[in-house]
């Protein structure tokens, strides 16, 4: 099985200091749709696992960020995409958790359900905690200059191995056309 597991805020849509907090600031990042698109015509299954604190933060609830998700499916759907699979860690950041990236315990949760192993499996991300929940399971970790991206990079200490892109677009590029 091709699987390729993405963050959501900086990478499919735009990001904000101030969260991304009811529907209408769901906004896609130019080309990511049609990336996510050419994936599924490429046969890959998409995951993604994003940090939502804003939840544990109580800037929204459970049925704002569902309402989040349900527009960012239909826009996804309308470019003649999909997602396999959408976790999220709902959890502030002091909570400790083990979903919270850079924990890994999304990305052990996808494994399970798509019963594979993560070795090697592109996962793009913004932001050093995405990238080094990638590497804890041995996945591909792939930086994107969107979003929280170029400051991610500039800051350095990236997990080995890892790969640097303008964008969602571009990665999609590079993994079907090695």
């Amino acid at each position: 099985m091709k699987l390729i597991i993405l963050d959501r805020d900086g990478v499919i849509n735009l990001d904000s200091d101030q969260f991304i907090k009811s529907p209408e600031e769901w906004i896609p990042i130019p080309g990511s749709l049609e990336a996510i698109a050419r994936l599924n015509q490429a046969g890959y299954r998409v995951a993604v696992a994003t940090n939502q604190s804003g939840v544990g933060r109580g800037l929204f609830d459970m049925n704002m960020l569902n309402s989040i998700h349900a527009k960012m499916v239909k826009k996804l759907a309308s470019a003649g995409g999909r997602i396999d699979a959408l976790f999220y860690c709902p959890h502030a950041a002091d909570a400790k958790c083990a979903c919270r990236k850079p924990q890994a315990g999304m990305f052990l949760e996808i494994a399970a359900r798509f019963n594979v192993p993560l070795a090697a499996v592109p996962s793009v991300g913004d932001s050093l905690r995405d990238l080094q929940a990638a590497a804890t399971v041995g996945a591909a970790p792939m930086l994107v200059k969107t979003g929280k991206g170029k400051a991610t990079l500039a800051a350095g200490n990236l997990p080995d191995n890892t790969l640097v892109f303008d964008d969602l677009a571009e990665v999609v590029t590079h993994i079907l056309n090695p």
